[in-house]
């Protein structure tokens, strides 16, 4: 049996995710995409728990601690006590954090217009739904 990787979806998906984060990164100048799933979660000046950003972002908590813990050092997050929950602090994104944020989505923007753009009209739909398939047949798994 022989793995071929022009034919594994997982290959190529994440072949695919790692082209898409180094241009995002060459587009934000020397900053990283590490963020992204946290920008992502707080984009609308909530604040969640660190157990919350992690199930969100389908990442272990040590993963979540660890890129929380630069985005404070780099001043992106702050944490502030949780009022329901003493053991637990609540994160939302600082100014400099939703600055950062705005121009990574405008960065993941940009690239995924590039990536797109190699596709017709009707074939994005098609792959966007496909891979909303995908997704759900993981997330499925996951849970089981």
């Amino acid at each position: 049996m022989s793995y071929i990787r022009e034919t594994s979806a997982g290959y190529l998906t994440n072949w695919a995710a790692r082209l898409f984060a180094r241009a995002i990164e060459r587009r934000l100048a020397g900053g990283n995409s590490g963020p992204m799933p946290v920008f992502f979660a707080l984009q609308d000046g909530g604040a969640m728990t660190q157990k919350a950003l992690a199930q969100l972002a389908a990442v272990e908590q040590p993963t979540m601690a660890n890129t929380l813990s630069r985005m404070e050092r780099d001043g992106l997050v702050l944490r502030t006590p949780d009022p329901n929950d003493r053991r637990s602090a609540r994160v939302s994104l600082t100014p400099l954090g939703r600055e950062r944020a705005k121009a990574a989505f405008v960065s993941a923007i940009e690239v995924n217009g590039i990536a797109t753009d190699a596709l017709q009209p009707e074939e994005r739909e098609l792959f966007y739904d496909m891979m909303r398939r995908i997704i759900a047949a993981l997330e499925r798994d996951a849970a089981a």
